[in-house]
């Protein structure tokens, strides 16, 4: 594999080319060191790989809200509960409010 090089903010630059040639060693790269990867083709970039997690950040970033309620479940012990737990919850709690 010719060397890749190394751009701004940790960017793997490569040619197309080395690229089709290690695409599963790039792939793995890419996911194990959470950097992006940019592929020139005479040395034009042309296009970005991006692990799947990078990607999901880009295309639908968390509302500031739900951080805030993960935040808030965090300190709270709640992000344990499984989702039976959680309708056990809900259940007992409406079962509660009708009583009164």
């Amino acid at each position: 594999m010719a060397t890749p090089r190394i751009g701004k903010n940790a960017t793997i630059v490569v040619s197309a080319l080395s690229a089709r040639t290690n695409f599963g060693k790039l792939l793995r790269r890419v996911e194990d060191e959470r950097r992006s990867l940019v592929i020139e083709k005479r040395g034009t970039p042309k296009a970005v790989l991006l692990s799947i997690r990078d990607y999901v950040k880009l295309a639908a970033p968390e509302p500031e809200v739900l951080k805030l309620i993960g935040e808030e479940s965090k300190r709270n012990g709640t992000e344990k509960l499984t989702p039976r737990q959680i309708d056990q919850i809900i259940k007992d709690t409406r079962a509660r409010k009708s009583k009164s």
